[in-house]
């Protein structure tokens, strides 16, 4: 049995790895438990965007939109590496929204927020103006506005490290099997899905923010919440990118709802989401064949050059958990969070429902006010002005950064550096080494993957199998053929991984 600490998180998705930050920035003792890896879920199979939601105005979600467009610009600021502005460009529909509405949502767009960094909207005339190109010229009117992608996966990493930095244990592949409140307590056993362990551990508080698993955690906790999440399906297509430029589109679709098509990894493109309620077991989710007809088409509607059925690399699904409101159309189901927090025997238990990825560290922070009376000595905030692990960049300028790794690594290449760059900005030094030279990172399996990178990544970022690394920590998987990522594979686990530890189940739910 472990001694008594302050909070104990249950998921490791971005809420989880947020709030687990937070409280350990403010001195409490945290231990955060994810019964797979981190981003493992929903975290991980994202649109990718740092945005403040533009369509939910539609849904006159005023103060949620406003709330993440600060958010927005937050996030730029702590971690310029894995997160840059991108413009997108909205061809205009004159069927589905009048142009009037449109401008006025982006107007909007451009003022609930505060906007400081990001350029605002443009008319556009797509005939004239190069990025209508690729467009069909029956759509002569367009817009164009702002937002930013961000690397989904490794936010939730760099949370996680963040709080880890801050004192907090970080348990992966360990699951809650049970939890009860006892002696002014929660005892919970977990039990680490690889080696078969069990553990006891001893908290004063329960932060449950186990997204699609929620509801599993409330009931094993023996909680007497009333509320209920709605799981919601969203897929996404990778294609090989159509489009010359580094600007995304923003399309609408017949039935109201917008799809996305951003740049990816280089020369790809990602094509999403879909908005579906989900039944099934959260873990089983993955893109049908439906789902994929249904982003071709919406894309085709607007584009020159016609994607088919072949051009898809791969797709992926991913389950929302989003707060239960009542509402019967999936895409009119709040992104708002709720917490739930159930304080029987003054022992609490804090349930997250909902939230989106822009608006995790508000959330986070909001999360220790709710448990604030719990722990009156505890920190104040502190997140917002605070930079991600790698994030250490000066004026968040990545530009000037860059510059600066190119001159301490002249024998690298512009594509290993701006990998190294990008994933693990002010940190990359640290993946790098000793290194004096490319043969110096070690063996090399396809792509930008050397040894040394990966065996960073199982040091310090708990990447316990190969398939953490190429999925989740880097997106290597798309970059490799089958016999390098089978190389790479059996490397891991004779290398890293060691007895016991599973290869990684499958590819499923990024094939194509």
């Amino acid at each position: 049995m472990s001694e008594m600490i302050d909070l104990l998180v249950i998921g490791g998705g971005i809420n989880g790895a947020g709030i687990a930050r937070d409280a350990a920035g403010r001195g409490l003792s945290v231990t955060l438990v994810e019964k797979d890896d981190l981003a493992q879920g929903t975290s991980s199979r994202s649109g990718k965007l740092v945005h403040g939601g533009l369509r939910y105005l539609e849904y006159y979600e005023f103060r949620l939109v406003r709330e993440a467009l600060i958010e927005r610009e937050v996030l730029l600021n702590s971690a310029c590496h894995i997160i840059w502005p991108m413009r997108f460009v909205l061809p205009h529909s004159p069927q589905d929204r009048p142009a009037w509405l449109v401008r006025l949502g982006l107007f909007l767009y451009d003022h609930l927020g505060g906007r400081k960094k990001l350029p605002g909207t443009r008319v556009l005339d797509l005939r004239r103006d190069p990025v209508g190109a690729p467009i069909l010229d029956q759509y002569t009117k367009g817009f164009e506005y702002s937002d930013c992608w961000v690397d989904d996966a490794r936010l939730v990493a760099l949370n996680a490290l963040g709080a880890a930095e801050k004192g907090a244990t970080i348990l992966t592949r360990t699951a809650a099997v049970s939890a009860r409140r006892e002696e002014g307590g929660w005892t919970v056993t977990t039990r680490d899905t690889v080696t078969g362990e069990t553990r006891m551990h001893r908290a004063r508080c329960i932060a449950n923010a186990a997204g699609p698993w929620v509801s599993d955690v409330i009931a094993q906790a023996g909680s007497n919440s009333t509320r209920n999440v709605r799981l919601v399906k969203g897929s996404h297509i990778i294609v090989p990118k159509f489009w010359e430029g580094q600007q995304a589109y923003l399309v609408q679709n017949h039935d109201k709802r917008v799809i996305f098509i951003n740049p990816y990894e280089g020369d790809m493109a990602l094509i999403g989401t879909t908005d579906i309620a989900y039944q099934g077991p959260a873990e089983d989710v993955a893109a049908d064949e439906k789902e994929i007809d249904y982003l071709i088409t919406a894309v085709n509607r607007y584009f020159k050059q016609k994607l088919r059925r072949q051009d898809v690399l791969h797709a992926f699904s991913g389950v929302r958990p989003l707060f239960d409101d009542g509402k019967g159309n999936p895409s009119a189901v709040t992104r708002d969070y709720v917490f739930d927090l159930d304080e029987t025997g003054g022992v609490p238990l804090l349930n997250v429902f909902g939230g989106k990825i822009t608006t995790f560290r508000e959330l986070s922070e909001r999360a220790l006010h709710r448990l604030g009376k719990f722990f009156p000595k505890m920190g104040g905030d502190w997140t917002r002005e605070a930079k991600l692990p790698g994030g250490e960049i000066e004026n968040a300028d990545y530009v000037s950064f860059v510059e600066s790794l190119r001159t301490a690594y002249p024998w690298m290449s512009n594509r290993l550096l701006q990998h190294y760059g990008r994933a693990y900005g002010a940190r990359a030094p640290q993946v790098v080494g000793s290194a004096r030279s490319v043969a110096d990172l070690g063996r090399h399996f396809g792509g930008n993957l050397f040894e040394a990178e990966a065996r960073y990544l199982a040091g310090h970022e708990w990447a316990r199998s190969a398939e953490d690394v190429l999925l989740r920590r880097t997106k290597h998987y798309l970059h490799l053929s089958e016999p390098e990522k089978a190389a790479f594979i059996a490397w891991f686990e004779r290398e890293i991984a060691g007895p016991g530890v599973a290869a990684p189940t499958s590819y499923s739910n990024v094939s194509a």
